[in-house]
């Protein structure tokens, strides 16, 4: 663990910033790519501690990754996937998840580990669900866990409560072309969170040739058929991206990214967010090319906002909840409680050590703002929660974060980035 003393802003930040690829869709690429039949050539794809574990899980489950002296990523296709290896998911959703579905269509098992803390992150609903098709899966379903299947694992169809993770869904239709039958998934639980992440899965299916249907407002169907090889640039990371224009929202400063306009990410949803508290929005630029510059004239002001489709952003909305000037309600992210902590409990009790007042609701956050000091910021290993102390920090002196080493998940050097804010100057 490495402590890092949040640096406090001296004036408005501005500038430009350029920001590494997501990690949803470098996830979602490379499991792509590690299927395709040929060769896939990847620009753009996030160097970090959850992109290494799912290329190490998918060379291990017979893929070929090479990268290039470019920067590129090369992905050769596995014919077949092999079993028996132990592939380890560290803190990592995506590779939790993911990378089952692949794994049944191996004949030996593979063996699913992870840090402690991953033990707690759902899983049992896909688990479930791949035993329901047909493979071979240890319980309980938890981590850790072995699965297999066979080459001529048949697919079908299949109902699961993808209430605690929409990657459960997306799980599956990412393997569904290989499935001897395909795959048809039914979400069959009342809510359905982080829903355009499950259409960027989709669209990234139907780029490489996949027929993917939407059967219904919760049910989806994935024809069998090959997937094609495919050379893609990865979008930055958009999530990341609304984090760092936090920053701009926090000091009354005037910052500028790369916001894609045909994004497969939930880009409107993120720039809503940042509205919400008191953003303003300037687009400039070519749909390929396109920029959001967020600038703030009147400070943070304090929102009521539902969540459920970007609920990844909560850490940063209740940091700026926090130094905002009227209290302010967040919604539809109970499920957060199963992220890589329980951050709605973590978000609790690091703002109230910094004086806010905070409080749980069913299914969200009440935050009201109050004198802050400083005080040591505990990160659980979580990058989000990092990025809310990070930005608390900009106003407030004396926040230390216990652990900014976890902010490599998404961003490798996150201390020289945030550094960087405050030393740029236009």
């Amino acid at each position: 663990m490495t402590s890092w003393a949040a640096p406090v802003a001296s004036a408005p930040v501005t500038g430009t910033v350029v920001l590494p690829g997501s990690k949803s869709a470098s996830a979602r690429s490379l499991v792509l790519a590690a299927l395709a039949a040929g060769t896939s050539r990847l620009t753009g794809v996030l160097d970090s501690r959850d992109t290494a574990l799912m290329r190490a899980g998918l060379v291990s489950l017979g893929a070929t990754i090479t990268n290039r002296p470019d920067g590129a990523v090369e992905v050769t296709g596995a014919e077949a996937i092999h079993g028996g290896s132990t592939i380890d998911c560290g803190l990592a959703g995506t590779v939790l998840r993911f990378l089952p579905p692949l794994a049944a269509l191996a004949q030996g098992p593979t063996t699913f580990t992870g840090d402690a803390a991953a033990a707690g992150r759902p899983v049992a609903p896909l688990l479930a669900a791949l035993a329901t098709l047909g493979a071979r899966v240890s319980e309980p379903y938890r981590l850790p866990f072995q699965l297999s299947g066979g080459p001529r694992f048949a697919g079908g169809s299949v109902g699961l409560d993808a209430s605690g993770s929409s990657q459960f869904v997306s799980a599956l239709l990412l393997a569904g072309p290989r499935f001897a039958d395909g795959v048809e998934v039914r979400h069959t639980g009342s809510g359905l969170p982080s829903a355009p992440h499950i259409e960027m899965t989709c669209t990234l299916l139907r780029r490489r040739g996949v027929q993917v249907t939407r059967t219904a407002e919760a049910r989806w169907r994935v024809e069998p058929g090959p997937v094609a090889a495919l050379d893609e640039a990865v979008e930055p990371d958009l999530t990341n991206a609304a984090t760092i224009l936090a920053a701009a929202l926090v000091t009354g400063g005037r910052l500028t990214t790369a916001w894609p306009a045909d994004s497969v990410q939930p880009a409107d949803q993120l720039a809503a967010a940042l509205a919400a508290f008191g953003a303003e929005l300037h687009y400039a630029g070519t749909p390929a090319g396109r920029e959001l510059t967020v600038s703030a004239r009147d400070g943070v002001r304090g929102a009521d906002v539902d969540l459920h489709e970007i609920s990844e952003f909560t850490p940063v909305a209740a940091a700026l909840a926090a130094v905002a000037d009227r209290p302010s309600r967040i919604r539809g992210v109970g499920h957060i409680r199963g992220h890589e902590t329980d951050r709605l409990a973590a978000l609790v009790a690091e703002l109230s050590g910094l004086g806010v007042g905070a409080s749980e609701t069913e299914d969200g956050l009440v935050v009201t703002p109050a004198p802050r000091h400083g005080t040591l910021f505990h990160t659980y290993g979580d990058h989000r929660m990092a990025h809310a102390g990070a930005l608390i920090g900009l106003a407030t002196r004396g926040v230390t974060l216990d652990d900014v080493g976890c902010t490599t998940k998404t961003l490798p050097d996150f201390p020289g980035l945030w550094q960087g804010l405050l030393e740029t100057r236009r």
